[in-house]
This record gives C-alpha cells, structure tokens and sequence, in this order.
C-alpha cells in the first residue's frame, strides 16, 4: 500500500443557506475516504515522516471510533502491528460487525478489552508508537496548521475581515491547534473558533486543551448545548437535524458529532451574526451503525 496517496490537499469551500443565512463549508470530509476529516489533518504528521524504529502503534477509545479506523489503515499501510483498547464491546457487534470496528478489524487490528485505560509509559518504547485517545496529540498540530492556512487564504482572497468558524469537538484537539495557528497568521483577518462538547461537558473539554496548551487566551471559544448529551445515545432531535441538512444542504454529515454541533449553533444565533465557516470533519463510515440504529428506534 502506497502512503504517499494519503496526503492531504486543500479542501474545497461550499456556500449553503441555513436557517435563511449564508454558510461556508469546509469540506474535510472530501480530503480522502481513508483519512477523511480530521483525521486527516490529525495524522498528516505520522503519515509523511518516517519512523525507521517503528513496529507497532498503541491508541484506545470507542469501539466505533473514527480514530481507530483511520489508525488501522496508517498502521496497515506502514507495515505496524496495530493494538487497540477498548473498555467493553457487544456481544452484538461481535457477532455482527459493522462500520469503523468491521473495517479496522479487516486491517489487522488487533482488539484488547480491559477496563482500565492503558498506560503510556508501560507500552511505549522505541519500536512502539503510543497515540492518545481520539488522536489527541502534540504532532496533530502539523496537519491542523495546514488547515488554518487554507482557510486564512480563503478568508483573505473573499475579503472577509472577521470571521467565526465552528466545529464540534471530542478530545477538542482540532479546535484548540486551529485557533492556535490562526493566531499567528494575518492579524488583520480575525478568525474566532467555536466549538460544542461531544464527549463530556465543558469543564472536560477545557482540561483536554490544558494537556496540549496552557496558555488558556490560544483556546478556542466553547458553546455548552443547552441539553446534555451522553455520548453515543440515540436522540430523536439529531436524527432529525441529520436528515433536514442532507435534504436542505445536499451533504452528508456525521451523525455523531454534527448533529450536537448544528443544534448548538441554532440555540447561538449570536455564532451566525458574522460570516460562518463550519469546519466537516468527515467520520462518514460510522454512520453506518448509527444509522442501523436510529432506523431501528425512530423509523
């Protein structure tokens, strides 16, 4: 498998109207079916360097994770043994594979079940790469910085002098190296990034920027839904946010994360007062459990 056909290109840009209001796409989600998104952006770094000494990679998270997925194929197509940790799995899925678990198992990912999550400093060595949940790593700012570079030159060729741009975060290490790069670009073009918590509350999505940086004045903005969501459980409002944005818009979104992001953005209508870019960060394959379920609950 040849890697050097997963590098990232410059995403287009799409206008779409929501809520009676012009919208700017970001269209991450078109940068590559293997690595869509942010995963991308996350692992541009692990996928152009080399790493003579490197056997195997280590990371953990959900059993339907995005991040897993793509790991599986950087592993694969790196020649590495993949070792991924996963709290429970379903008798269900087990017996049925599907989506992001069904496609890295096909790769060769090797799954372990334990409770406790894995230790760094016990697995990681010279021939052993360790990569955090989700991605949350300080070389995802390489492929990050890529994207807030696209999106100043954007923004300068359109004369858009302020701008916010918006994105729902899990581990939040895409919104916090996007508004970090943004910084040091053209001071005389702002970019404010927003982003929603997807995966606990926002005390939680704070500390995940704290690990990467602590200058809090270089994290991004975040937005508290007005409802909790717990994480992976179905909800009738994003399966019908989901359908009235691929009816209205013509796209596709993750029916994870974006649902929560444009239900936040529509209890915000502050957010849409300037111009908006809404960064898609891909993670396509998981609707197809996701939408397994919600079919079954709601249709």
């Amino acid at each position: 498998m040849d890697i050097n056909k997963y590098n990232v290109c410059n995403s287009p840009i799409e206008e779409r109207i929501f809520q009676n209001q012009k919208i700017y796409i970001k269209r991450d989600d078109l940068l590559n079916p293997k690595f869509s998104g942010n995963k991308a952006r996350k692992f541009y770094y692990f996928i152009l360097k080399e790493f003579s000494d490197i056997r195997k990679v280590i990371s953990y998270g959900s059993n339907q994770s995005n991040a897993m997925y793509s790991l599986s194929v950087l592993a694969k197509a790196k020649g590495w043994e993949f070792e991924y940790y996963v709290n429970h799995i379903s008798s269900y899925l087990k017996a049925n594979p599907i989506g992001n678990y069904k496609y890295a198992i096909e790769n060769g990912m090797k799954l372990i079940i334990q409770k406790e999550k894995p230790k760094r400093e016990k697995l990681e060595d010279k021939h052993t790469l360790f990569i955090e949940e989700g991605g949350r790593d300080k070389n995802a700012r390489f492929g990050v910085k890529i994207l807030a570079q696209e999106i100043k030159l954007w923004q300068q060729a359109e004369g858009i002098k302020d701008l916010n741009i918006f994105l729902p975060s899990g581990t939040g290490t895409t919104a916090l190296f996007l508004q970090k790069s943004l910084f040091e670009f053209d001071s005389r073009f702002q970019a404010k990034v927003y982003t929603v918590p997807c995966i606990g509350d926002a005390l939680y999505l704070k500390l995940q920027f704290i690990m990467l940086e602590n200058n809090i004045l270089k994290h991004p903005t975040v937005v508290k839904p007005k409802k909790k969501y717990q994480f992976g459980k179905l909800y009738r409002e994003s399966y019908e946010i989901w359908k009235r944005l691929k009816n209205e818009m013509g796209i596709e979104f993750d029916m994870l994360y974006d649902p929560i992001g444009w239900l936040t953005l529509i209890e915000n209508p502050k957010i849409l007062k300037k111009p908006l870019l809404y960064i898609h960060q891909g993670g396509l394959i998981g609707n197809e459990s996701m939408l397994e379920r919600y079919k079954r609950k709601y249709d």
